[in-house]
C-alpha cells in the first residue's frame, strides 16, 4: 500500500474531504503502484472507486473496510489475484477487472449477492468458480479474452442474466443450464471452439435476440435446424427493425445472423 501524490497540488486534507463528501474516488492514470492508504482510511464513505490504468499489483485485504462501495473499477492494472475476503463488499453492484493478470476468481465472489455487472475480460482465467451461480442479480457477465475451456453448470442459476460475453476463449461447449436463463438477450461466443450449443437454447431462452458464434466450428445449417430458430429469428429482426426506426445505422453487410457460413 502507499500514498497518492496529487497532480494538481491538492492537500491531502482537501482531497480527502472532497472524496468523503462525494463518495467518489477517481484516480485513473495516476501512476499508482500500490493501493492508496488514504482511500482505505475513508472506509464507509466510498461509494465509487476508480483506479483504472495504474500499475497496481496487489489488492490489500483491508479493502473489506469499503463496505458501502457500489462501483469498483480496477481495469488496466497488473493485478494477479483478488483477496479472499472480497465477499465482504456486500454493497457492490459493479466490478470491472478488465485487462489485468488474474488467473482465478475466489469462491467468495459468490457472496457478492447484489452484484449486477461483472467484467473480467482480458485476464488469464482458465475456469470460473461454481459459486458464480449465487449471483442472482447479475445482469451482465463479460469473461471475454481469457483462457476458459468451459463455463460452469452453475451459470444457469444467474437467473437475471441478460448479457453473456465470452468471446476469444477456448470454450468447446456450453452447459445445458444456460437454457434456464429466461432473461438472456445477448450471447456472444466469437472465436472459441464451440461445435454444438444446447438443443433447447433457442426454444427456452425466449428473450434471446442476439447470438454471435463467429470463428467457431458450428455451421449455419446446424443453427437453423434447432428448435425455436424461427421464433428467435423473428425476435432478432424485430430488434433490428426498432433500431432502424430509431435511425441506428446497420453495417454494410446487413443483418448479422451471428454464425459464419
Amino acid at each position: 500500500m502507499g500514498c497518492f501524490a496529487s497532480k494538481n497540488g491538492d492537500t491531502k486534507a482537501s482531497r480527502t474531504a472532497r472524496w468523503r463528501s462525494t463518495g467518489i474516488v477517481a484516480l485513473r492514470d495516476s501512476k499508482l503502484k500500490t493501493f492508496p492508504d488514504e482511500v482505505l482510511e475513508l472506509d464507509r464513505s466510498v461509494r465509487t472507486l476508480d483506479l483504472t490504468h495504474n500499475r497496481i499489483v496487489d489488492i490489500p485485504v483491508e479493502i473489506s473496510k469499503l463496505i458501502n462501495v457500489q462501483r469498483l473499477v480496477l481495469a488496466e492494472n497488473l493485478i494477479e489475484r483478488l483477496p479472499m475476503n472480497l465477499g465482504k463488499l456486500q454493497s457492490l453492484k459493479l466490478m470491472n477487472l478488465d485487462g489485468n493478470r488474474i488467473t482465478f476468481l475466489p469462491d467468495e465472489l459468490g457472496q457478492l449477492v447484489r452484484l449486477e455487472r461483472l467484467s473480467v475480460s482480458g485476464n488469464s482465467l482458465t475456469f470460473l468458480p461454481t459459486t458464480i451461480g449465487s449471483l442472482r442479480n447479475l445482469v451482465l457477465l463479460n469473461v471475454s479474452n481469457n483462457k476458459l475451456q468451459s463455463l460452469p453448470e452453475s451459470v444457469g442459476s444467474c437467473f437475471s442474466l441478460e448479457e453473456l460475453q465470452a468471446n476469444d476463449n477456448v470454450i468447446e461447449d456450453l452447459p445445458s443450464s444456460v437454457c434456464n436463463l429466461s432473461h438472456l438477450k445477448s450471447l456472444c461466443l466469437d472465436n472459441n471452439n464451440v461445435k454444438l450449443i444446447p438443443l433447447n437454447l433457442l426454444k427456452d431462452c425466449k428473450a434471446l435476440q442476439n447470438i454471435s458464434l463467429h470463428g467457431n466450428p458450428i455451421s449455419m445449417d446446424q443453427f437453423q435446424r434447432m428448435e425455436g430458430f424461427q421464433e428467435f429469428e423473428a425476435r432478432r429482426k424485430k430488434k433490428f427493425d426498432k433500431q432502424i426506426e430509431s435511425n441506428v445505422m446497420i453495417g454494410s453487410k446487413g443483418l448479422d445472423v451471428g454464425v459464419d457460413l
